[in-house]
């Protein structure tokens, strides 16, 4: 996997990237590099982090891999440790890391399910928030940051997923809210939603990517999945210098679905 740099946007910049193992965050990993940051990976395995780190390095970037659950406190306070101690500071975030568990109505879903999402996805980003902010403020440039959150919860609704819309309306919540609170210490905090991306989250029980790409091709406006590399696109806008005045804001990527 390589990633083309559209510039130096974060040269000298240390990025911190959760579920950067695969998918989107891995994407966003790699792009955060091409453009010059040295980017902390983590995810809950070693292996796939292991595997983001040697992409990076085989294109010239500097990464280190640091194994974490963020719905431990303790984990997410000590990636931030670990990230400031390798690199020298913290200046951007992306806080990615998310589950899906669902395809069933709610009244079926197992309560483990609930609690597993509820933990990552909404437990996750605050205590990976909380560590990252408290970092940043004390740091003269502050930092970025931007949750990743989905397009169900507060922009649409789906069959099956109510739990987790659940958990990624928070997320949008969370993320408005900590934004006003820490602006004006120099923390910028934003949020992106994605739809269906090209990852193995889009695909349904059984579904083959050519599969989804049939459904999508009608049920979408834009008629296709969205590629990784858009998702971080729109990523390092928000966490870049380009989007200075850009504060608490939700930017949707979902091919007009939620139109």
């Amino acid at each position: 996997m390589t990633t083309r740099s559209t510039g130096n946007r974060f040269t000298d910049r240390t990025a911190l990237v959760t579920g950067a193992g695969s998918g989107i965050g891995r994407t966003t990993a790699l792009a955060l590099a091409a453009e010059g940051a040295r980017v902390v990976v983590a995810g809950r395995r070693a292996e796939p982090l292991a595997e983001t780190v040697r992409l990076i390095e085989e294109q010239g970037g500097k990464a280190l891999a640091v194994p974490a659950d963020v719905s431990r406190a303790a984990d997410a306070e000590e990636l931030v440790r670990a990230t400031v101690e390798h690199f020298g500071s913290l200046d951007v975030a992306v806080n990615n890391a998310g589950v899906f568990r669902g395809g069933r109505p709610l009244a079926d879903l197992a309560e483990g399910d609930w609690h597993t999402q509820l933990g990552i996805n909404v437990t996750g980003v605050f205590l990976a928030l909380r560590a990252e902010i408290a970092r940043m403020r004390t740091q003269p440039s502050g930092g970025a940051i931007v949750n990743v959150s989905s397009t169900f919860g507060a922009h649409t609704a789906s069959a099956g997923a109510a739990a987790y819309s659940a958990t990624k309306a928070a997320v949008t919540a969370l993320s408005r809210g900590a934004a006003l609170d820490h602006i004006r210490e120099g923390v910028r905090i934003n949020v992106v939603s994605p739809g269906a991306t090209a990852t193995t989250m889009s695909l349904r029980p059984g579904e083959t990517e050519a599969g989804r790409a049939e459904r999508l091709r009608h049920d979408l406006p834009l008629g296709r999945v969205a590629r990784t590399e858009e998702a971080a696109a729109a990523i390092l806008y928000l966490a870049s210098d380009d989007a200075a005045s850009t504060v608490g804001t939700d930017l949707v990527l979902d091919g007009g679905g939620s139109l």
